[in-house]
């Protein structure tokens, strides 16, 4: 996996929807299993999607946690 889609992730918002201007990293589960059902938007969205979708299904959220902890805090 490219580093890079981790950083935009927590860094990008979804454009459209019930949750816009919501972080990528910060959508809800349900919102994401929406997607997984009805299929993934094209393009790097639906890789960004796809992404946290399976980083929250695993029950590693930590990782975005700490992620998001480190951009926010550059040392």
């Amino acid at each position: 996996m490219n580093p890079d889609i981790l950083k935009e992730i927590i860094t990008h918002k979804m454009p459209f929807g019930k949750y816009k201007d919501w972080l990528i990293a910060d959508l809800p589960i349900s919102y994401l299993e929406w997607f997984q059902r009805k299929g993934m938007p094209p393009g790097k969205l639906g890789m960004w999607l796809a992404t946290v979708y399976e980083i929250k299904l695993n029950g590693l959220e930590d990782i975005l946690f700490e992620l998001k902890k480190r951009f926010s805090n550059p040392s």
